[in-house]
């Protein structure tokens, strides 16, 4: 069990790094006008979610592979479970951005899109409190 925690750790570690990274191209492609730079962002946010969905894909299924092994229980994971079931969503929502800047559609500010960038920041913090101290 041990392994699969230590490659669980790898896959999140990387989901999250790829969860920081899209929504700053976001807020850069927001910010720009020039066509090739527009269509440069627009590459790099389609093949960055390609690259960390199976990642975060990993990480939800060797997470639930813990989950079964150990029998987990408790407030905690309960609240970190709604914690990742968010992330989840977030994911799938920049899914969305990436097919809005794709076709020209975005309708948001890079300030928007530099407190949309926080929302994962947050999420990891509160996850990492509920896993290490287990409040409740």
């Amino acid at each position: 069990m041990l392994w699969i925690k230590a490659f669980h750790i790898i896959f999140v570690v990387s989901w999250f790094a790829g969860l920081f990274y899209l929504p700053r191209l976001f807020v850069n492609h927001a910010m720009v006008s020039d066509a090739a730079t527009i269509e440069r962002l627009a590459l790099m946010e389609g093949k960055l979610y390609r690259f960390m969905t199976p990642i975060g894909v990993l990480a939800l299924v060797l997470g639930t592979w813990l989950w079964l092994g150990y029998g987990f229980a408790g407030g905690w994971l309960h609240a970190k479970l709604a914690l990742v079931a968010g992330l989840i969503a977030y994911h799938l929502y920049c899914g969305r951005l990436v097919k809005e800047f794709a076709a020209g559609r975005n309708a948001r500010s890079h300030v928007w899109f530099r407190w949309f960038n926080e929302l994962p920041v947050l999420v990891l913090m509160v996850v990492v409190v509920l896993v290490v101290v287990k409040p409740f």
